[in-house]
């Protein structure tokens, strides 16, 4: 019962579009956003919604810039955008007005709707786990595990963990995201995206 994609969705997917080079893809982070929205299918779509509403429930807006920053390469200064929850709110508008011009979307079921929660204390071992990780930031995606959703946390986890200099992954943890990532029925390409960052030695 696989995802809808075998690559990563939702919001992690949104923090891959601000790398060093975003704004050559639009003058503003909400127009960058905006103009990968109307690129891809609906159920892309209703995932970033999902994501962004359930943050927005879970987390204060300190954690949230907490985590945009640590998940992205280059996050534009949150006074720019309004702030963690601003910014968030303004992802879940950009969505409700992709899904208002092309409506006719299906609604998310199955394995999309998987929200980990049988996963909460093996996502919460990797996290803990992730000492090259700021312990704020830590802390932000513990919250983010315990009051959104464990798959959510995990998948904004591996984006920290690309942007963090000194990450680096046994074989044998990278096996446990592995079985976390296989229980939560995620793609191919999903968990893979960390695989440069195991030490075999």
């Amino acid at each position: 019962m696989p995802r809808f994609t075998e690559f990563d969705f939702g919001v992690s997917w949104v923090m891959e579009f601000f790398h060093q080079d975003w704004s050559c893809d639009g003058p503003t982070a909400a127009e960058v956003v905006a103009k990968h929205l109307a690129d891809v299918a609906g159920k892309h779509v209703l995932a970033v919604r999902r994501d962004a509403e359930t943050l927005l429930d879970g987390l204060p807006g300190t954690a949230l810039e907490l985590l945009w920053d640590a998940a992205t390469e280059c996050m534009p200064a949150f006074h720019l955008v309004g702030g963690g929850a601003q910014w968030t709110r303004t992802v879940v508008d950009l969505c409700d007005a992709r899904l208002a011009a092309k409506p006719k979307v299906r609604p998310l079921t199955g394995a999309d709707v998987e929200d980990g929660a049988d996963q909460l204390d093996a996502v919460l071992r990797e996290i803990e786990e992730a000492r090259f990780l700021a312990e704020e930031v830590r802390a932000a995606l513990t919250d983010c595990a315990r009051s959104c959703t464990p798959d959510l946390a995990l998948r904004v986890l591996m984006k920290a963990m690309i942007q963090s200099p000194g990450a680096r992954l046994s074989p044998a943890r990278y096996a446990r995201l592995e079985a976390i990532g296989s229980a939560l029925h995620y793609g191919e390409f999903v968990v893979d995206n960390v695989r440069y960052l195991v030490d075999e030695e």
